[in-house]
């Protein structure tokens, strides 16, 4: 018989599911209500409020990104990353080769931050090689969530679970722990993205046609001002349409004192100072600028300076400070001095206007400024460049030293002579006092809105555990499996865990789903580490929707992929990984 706190935790944990697959909130925003819900409730008890954040996976992941951060800004993924790329290799040598380099980095470091670093570099490839950046681009991020399994650092679920098993059994994961199945879920897959998985994205998205029209990014929907005197006022749109033809342009809208005349723009009268609303690449952009006598918003007040002004096409990712903010709302033209001109989002048009809209992680903005002030709006906002301009700051004298301390501290740690935590605040430590992680950046190298989900979701799965609600699930599951060996049951948690981590933040997966790995070998008398490790790496393989993972998401906009297109590669791969992981578990954590 269900209790009323184990109905109650069962019915936020539902609305937790429903709002993350939603996505109308961020994730982070979500577990925090849910966890008050819970403590008002009296599910979580007021003394277990906020052990989440000091719990030591919480540190870790912390630790870990800002380790990252050096790793980059030493230089050492630049040296690797230039020295193995070669546009002149074969499309599948090409990607085996960026593959393997994307799954080995993920190993030590971040794997969006490992991503971050090799998609320009990758984008660069595909535009010289004349093909479609989705070719490549997909398989990237696929190599860059496998190689995340390889290790305890690589990647947030695998320092849950590590840690999970600490509370439960009283011993963490090591390090290298996770590596023999790891390794071999990686190398499947890196061979399978490499090899087959480019092939299965359809025709329209990866033919040298698609290519150019992703290089041109001709589908930015920009604003642009109509300045007193230009030969556009007193013209209705309609009487304009050959003049824009000829700049390869499409004007597809007015706005007129911040209201956008969607139904009446065609027919509207042009005044000075109305904003148009074009559909173009940045080229036709500027051409049609010329030609029609407008202007970029913020160029007539000298807000963006008297200099030679530039573009930059920059993606969103989870972790900026746009990310569920509008250029209005920051205030991007007049505190940053730079002007969003246009966004491209999976060729779709919008009904707001352009600096009004509501950004989305994987978004394609271009942004308009001088040089300068391009880079330093890039970085302070988390922005990530589509072209490898050079803007980070590279000290490439301390890249051995960066290398040695990370390595020394990685091997205290894995001897068991310091505890992981520890050795990776030490390494912290190291690179802020050599200037290898500038103080400034400390902390804006945390993904803070991973800190928050995972120290909000931390005490609801122990309420989970302490309410008997696990025991609930544990049942279920066993009841319908009664009659079948663990070994099924082993590889039904896997798929049900990898199907709930397609939908939902992985590292939230792995938080519920650890007590109730736990608590099914328990009652199979099974040895618990299979069904950690189980859970490992499904919480980690996300491949079937671009929101199961920030890496999918990140790919987006600059791939010019659409939702359906993930599950085309996705799917044969996580079969794969099933298939090779619960073998590997096996010989490795014999039940």
């Amino acid at each position: 018989m269900m209790t009323l706190q184990q109905a109650i935790l069962f019915v936020i944990l539902v609305l937790v599911f429903v709002m993350l697959i939603w996505g109308r909130w961020r994730y982070d925003l979500v577990a925090f209500i849910a966890l008050l819900a819970a403590l008002l409730a009296g599910v979580v008890p007021v003394s277990e409020a906020f052990s989440g954040f000091g719990h030591p996976a919480t540190v870790i992941i912390a630790l870990v990104l800002i380790v990252s951060r050096g790793l980059s800004n030493s230089g050492v993924i630049e040296l690797l990353a230039r020295y193995v790329v070669d546009t002149s290799r074969k499309l599948a040598a090409h990607v085996s080769i960026m593959s393997t380099l994307a799954a080995s980095l993920s190993a030590v470091m971040n794997n969006v931050a490992a991503l971050a670093l090799l998609m320009p570099l990758d984008l660069q490839a595909a535009k010289k090689s004349g093909r479609s950046p989705s070719l490549s681009l997909m398989a990237l991020s696929f190599a860059s969530i496998l190689g995340g399994m390889i290790t305890l650092i690589g990647t947030p679920p695998n320092i849950v679970i590590a840690e999970f098993r600490n509370d439960a059994l009283g011993e963490p994961f090591r390090m290298f722990d996770f590596a023999p199945v790891g390794i071999a879920c990686a190398a499947v897959g890196v061979a399978y993205v490499a090899l087959i998985g480019w092939r299965l994205l359809p025709a329209s998205r990866t033919s040298a046609h698609a290519g150019e029209e992703l290089f041109d990014l001709a589908d930015y929907i920009a604003e642009v001002r109509v300045p007193d005197g230009s030969m556009v006022i007193g013209k209705r749109i309609r009487e304009l349409d050959d003049l824009a033809e000829k700049s390869d342009i499409e004007i597809i809208g007015l706005s007129r004192r911040g209201r956008r005349l969607p139904g009446l723009a065609r027919i509207a009268t042009i005044e000075a100072d109305d904003i148009l609303v074009i559909e173009a690449s940045p080229e036709s952009l500027d051409e049609a600028l010329g030609a029609l006598q407008l202007e970029y918003v913020g160029k007539s007040e000298g807000v963006l300076g008297d200099g030679d002004l530039e573009f930059s096409e920059v993606v969103v990712p989870e972790s900026s400070r746009l990310a569920g903010r509008s250029a209005v709302s920051l205030r991007l033209l007049y505190r940053y001095r730079v002007a969003l001109v246009g966004i491209s989002r999976e060729g779709r048009r919008f009904r707001d206007n352009v600096r009004k809209l509501v950004l989305r992680p994987g978004d394609v903005l271009l942004l308009l400024g001088p040089e300068e002030r391009l880079n330093d709006v890039t970085g302070q906002l988390g922005l990530l460049p589509l072209a490898d301009r050079g803007q980070r700051v590279i000290q490439r004298q301390k890249v051995w030293q960066a290398v040695a301390i990370f390595v020394a501290a990685i091997a205290a740690a894995s001897a068991g002579l310091v505890y992981l935590p520890i050795a990776l605040g030490c390494v912290v430590a190291a690179y802020v006092l050599l200037n290898i992680v500038p103080l400034r950046e400390v902390y804006t190298s945390i993904e803070w809105p991973v800190i928050v989900l995972l120290g909000s979701m931390i005490p609801i799965g122990g309420a989970l555990q302490a309410t008997g609600g696990s025991t609930l699930i544990v049942d279920a599951i066993l009841g319908l499996t009664s009659s079948v060996s663990p070994v099924m049951v082993l590889t039904l948690l896997v798929i049900v865990t990898m199907t709930l981590s397609d939908v939902m933040n992985n590292t939230a997966t792995a938080v519920i789903a650890a007590p109730i790995a736990v608590e099914i070998a328990e009652r199979l008398d099974a040895n618990p580490d299979s069904f950690l490790m189980g859970v490992a790496v499904a919480a980690s393989c996300a491949f079937l929707t671009p929101i199961g993972h920030k890496n999918n998401t990140l790919i987006m906009g600059p791939g010019g992929y659409q939702f359906g297109d993930y599950w085309r590669m996705g799917l044969p791969l996580e079969i794969l990984i099933v298939l090779v992981s619960v073998p590997m578990i096996l010989l490795v954590w014999p039940l």
